[in-house]
Order: structure tokens, then C-alpha cells, then sequence
């Protein structure tokens, strides 16, 4: 990361430019809108430029729910920043008088010595995190709506559930504004330089400098600057919502999100129902390479079949019937972690991208973490990749 930000004071803006302020964000989904609340609530004059509307459902922060969890199986190393995740979810909540997170409890289902259990449980006995080991006889007791192979365990942890992607981003977008950050919708951003006093960014609303800019870009952040090489993949995942016998069944008291190893690192999660008659599937990975801007939207019975099938072999009372399905993106590094990037050639840019599938639940913590490395110089955690 870059030094810390200076006085606005002592900031030489360019004559060339309409606006100006301490900190350009550019896209304003998950990471860049949260970033926002952040940034602003720091007091930094913030701008930040979004090419749709903030909770929109053409990139990769819609389709009603996303899992919240701490029992980490990607890395204990995670588990820290999801702690703090949920408490600052927990802080826009009552800052906007807005319903985010939703705690069911989640459940870990696979094979004892299967990669997702034994992580989980690595996880949450690392950080003294709530949780419980469930045989088939308990399953069956507990949780009826799951069938479970032989040599199938679950294992529960308390703090997880969900949260609702489009209303978090709005909230998050709102109450930066509220703070004071400018918004623009429904503008393009063409290009980033670097000038005598910071950065200029175009845009089809015109010219504006600002000390720093955070590009947020998700699956469109490699096309916004090709300059840079960054090795992003963006992946088409389709979600799918199947219709329920009995929605009282698949609620979220007696329904946790779930995530399911059904081979070696291949999974299926899910969500209880939010709409009472269907609950939300989808597959983890597994998608086909996509271009953002021409990426098949149209979700086919193809799309839905692995859904479906792992219905009809792994739950009760989950139907055929889809009630709706949609299409967004994964944007992935190779090793699927999370990047916050300060390229040398472009000094005062940070590219924040690659939630790669696993992100939206931290992005509260991580606008936190941009905005104390922006304003103070802070190093961010070793998990994140900054180079």
C-alpha cells in the first residue's frame, strides 16, 4: 500500500478536472460500496463512480442471499476478519435501519475425513468457535430435509446464516452518501492515469481527480486496466431457486445455510427459504469462463440440471419445479485469494478485486481495512495479496 493520505489541504488538484477527492472508487458492488461507508465515515471526500445502480444484478452482489460463515474452511487465517465482518454488518444494520445478516446456524456436510469437514472443524477449533459434530442418526433428528451417504457427517457452527447482497449494497452505498460521498450512477469509468497530483479519471460524465482511487471493479477490473496483466478469471455461475413441499420446513429456523462436499473440493450450498414456497441452490465453481460484458444471462435447463439432481439425491421435499434462476459471475485469482494490489507504475491506484466466489461476506471488513490503509498506512493481513 501506498503512504498514508495527506492533509485535503495540502492536495494540488488539476485545473483540468470537474470534481475532485481524496478517494476515487470506482464500482460500487460489494467491495467498492462498503469501502464507501467505510471511507466516508472517516471523514475522506469520497467519489465514487458506479455504471449501473448500487444493488444491481449485473455483476456478482444479487440474487437475494450470500452465506455468511466463520468456521472457515478455505483458511483458519480467515477466521480473524470474519469475526470483525460480522460486527460491522452488524454496525450498517443499525446505522440504516436495514435487516443484513440473518443467523440460521450453518451446517458442513461431507465425508469425516473429507476436505470441507475436516477444515471446518480445524477452523473453529483454532478460534474456540461454537460448534458441533452431527452423525447420520442426528441429522436425521435434526435436520430430516438432508440425506446423508454413508461415512456422511455434518458439522454445525452457530455463527453463520445469511445476508441479503442487493439491500446490503444499497444500505452500505446510502449511508456513505449520508456521510458525505458523492455517487455518481449510471457512469462509465474509461480509463485511470496518473498526473503531478494524484490520478484523473475519465468517465462518460467527464474528467475528476482524486488523491487515491480503489478500483472495484469485479469481473470488468482486468478490462478497465489491461495495462496491468492481472491473471482474474471470470467464471458464469447460475443460482436456481426450487420450489418446497413444506416451505415451514425450510425456513430459517429449522433450515441452516448449508455447504456440501459431494466429491473431493466439488460443492453444492444452499439457503432456507426466503420467499416461503422455494429455497436457492447453487453450485460452488465449476462454471464456464465469461466475459462480463457478453455473458450469456439466460438461464437454461442445462444450468439448472446439477441443481435439480443434487436435489432429488440429497434432500427431501426439494421439487423439480424451478421458480427462478438467474446468472452472475465469479471473478477468481488463481489461488482464489483476495487481492488489494498497489501497482508501481501507477502510484496512489489500489485494485481491490477477486472475490472469488467466497467474498461478499467479508466485504465489511475489508472496506474497513481500505480505509485504514488508505488514510493511515496500514499493512493489510498477510491473506490478502497485495502483489
Amino acid at each position: 500500500m501506498r503512504a498514508p493520505l495527506g492533509s485535503a489541504r495540502q492536495t494540488q488538484w488539476s485545473r483540468v478536472t470537474q470534481a475532485h477527492a481524496d478517494v476515487a472508487i470506482i464500482g460500487m458492488g460489494a467491495m467498492g460500496s462498503l469501502s464507501a461507508w467505510r471511507l466516508a465515515s472517516r471523514g475522506a471526500r469520497v467519489i465514487a463512480f458506479e455504471r449501473f445502480h448500487p444493488g444491481h444484478d449485473r455483476g456478482s452482489s444479487h440474487g437475494d442471499t450470500r452465506i455468511f460463515r466463520t468456521a472457515y474452511f478455505e483458511s483458519p487465517e480467515y477466521v480473524p476478519l470474519l469475526n470483525r465482518a460480522g460486527q460491522l454488518w452488524g454496525e450498517l444494520e443499525t446505522e440504516t435501519g436495514t435487516e443484513l445478516l440473518t443467523l440460521t446456524g450453518g451446517l458442513a456436510i461431507g465425508e469425516l475425513d473429507g476436505a470441507l469437514v475436516t477444515r471446518v472443524i480445524a477452523s473453529a477449533a483454532l478460534h474456540d468457535l461454537p460448534h458441533r459434530m452431527l452423525d447420520a442418526a442426528q441429522m436425521e433428528s435434526l435436520y430430516p430435509q438432508h440425506r446423508l451417504n454413508a461415512g456422511e457427517v455434518a458439522v454445525r457452527e452457530d455463527q453463520a446464516g445469511f445476508l441479503r447482497p442487493e439491500r446490503s449494497v444499497a444500505a452500505a452505498a446510502a449511508r456513505a452518501e449520508a456521510l458525505g460521498a458523492r455517487v455518481m450512477v449510471e457512469t462509465e469509468v474509461t480509463s485511470i492515469e496518473s498526473s503531478n497530483s494524484g490520478l484523473v479519471i475519465d468517465s462518460s460524465r467527464g474528467r475528476f481527480a482524486a488523491g487515491r482511487a480503489l478500483v472495484a471493479a469485479g469481473p470488468w477490473t482486468a478490462k478497465l486496466l489491461p495495462g496491468l496483466g492481472l491473471a482474474l478469471k471470470v467464471e458464469r455461475q447460475v443460482q436456481a431457486w426450487l420450489a418446497v413441499d413444506d416451505p415451514a420446513a425450510f425456513s430459517p429456523a429449522r433450515f441452516p445455510i448449508f455447504i456440501r462436499e459431494i466429491e473431493y473440493d466439488r460443492f453444492r450450498y444452499g439457503f432456507p427459504t426466503t420467499d416461503g414456497r422455494s429455497i436457492k441452490l447453487g453450485v460452488h465453481h465449476e462454471g464456464m469462463e465469461a466475459d462480463p460484458d457478453t455473458i450469456d444471462r439466460e438461464v437454461a435447463d442445462a444450468d439448472v440440471e446439477p441443481l435439480r439432481a443434487f436435489a432429488r439425491d440429497m434432500l427431501r421435499d426439494v421439487s423439480d419445479r424451478v421458480i427462478d434462476a438467474c446468472a452472475c459471475m465469479y471473478t477468481n485469482t488463481p489461488d482464489e485469494r483476495f487481492i488489494a494490489m498497489s501497482p508501481a507504475e501507477m502510484p496512489g491506484l489500489t485494485v481491490l478485486s477477486a472475490c472469488s466466489g467466497h467474498g461478499f461476506k467479508f466485504a465489511s471488513v475489508i472496506g474497513e481495512l481500505m480505509a485504514d490503509a488508505i488514510l493511515d498506512g496500514r499493512p493489510l493481513p498477510a491473506i490478502i495479496r497485495t502483489s
